[in-house]
């Protein structure tokens, strides 16, 4: 199910690269997941709100175990751990965030997150019914509820430092376009 603050679905070619060459997607899915932890702690440390902090460090916790997880699956189908090129999916996304003033940075940074999430959750839901292993269609299945429910918490929080719905056109418009240009490698945000 796309979320309503996407543009567009994924394209099938996104899926059948992905189907394609699994094992990469995990390893991608990995570093997702540890970068999703990372940019929720960073937002702690960005707007020391005691509120947002308990939410934001519940997030990081849920999202650290969502890395746990997949490294988990990685190492049962013998995948290696190590680095990964970045995708320039989140990097770009982020070219158009506000910088100058600290609560309209705060806001963009919400805005992106929710993207990303909302990204996530339509990937999982097409991962867990198109996979032929059980084990990983069980896992993205397992997935898919957090990302939903962490768009929507993004939105919210993003809400504490201004209006979303005012930020949202900009960047979904962006996140359209990346998703719909795509990357030649398969990633899960590309």
């Amino acid at each position: 199910m796309l979320a309503p603050i996407l543009r567009c679905a994924s394209p099938d070619s996104w899926l059948e690269r992905a189907l394609s060459d699994v094992d990469t997607l995990l390893h991608d899915h990995a570093h997702c997941e540890q970068k999703a932890a990372s940019t929720m702690l960073s937002l702690v440390f960005r707007q020391p709100d005691p509120e947002l902090a308990v939410q934001l460090s519940r997030m990081a916790r849920e999202e650290l175990g969502h890395f746990e997880m997949v490294l988990r699956e990685m190492k049962r189908r013998g995948v290696v751990f190590g680095k990964l090129e970045p995708a320039r999916y989140a990097a770009e996304l982020s070219r158009g965030a506000r910088k100058k003033d600290p609560r309209e940075a705060m806001l963009d940074s919400f805005v992106i997150s929710a993207l990303i999430e909302a990204r996530s959750a339509e990937r999982m839901e097409l991962l867990a019914h198109a996979v032929p292993d059980p084990a990983l269609r069980s896992l993205y299945q397992s997935f898919r509820p957090a990302e939903e429910r962490h768009w929507q918490l993004m939105l919210e929080l993003g809400a504490t430092f201004g209006d979303p719905l005012e930020r949202l056109p900009y960047f979904a418009g962006r996140e359209a376009e990346l998703i719909r240009n795509g990357e030649p490698w398969v990633r899960m945000h590309a």
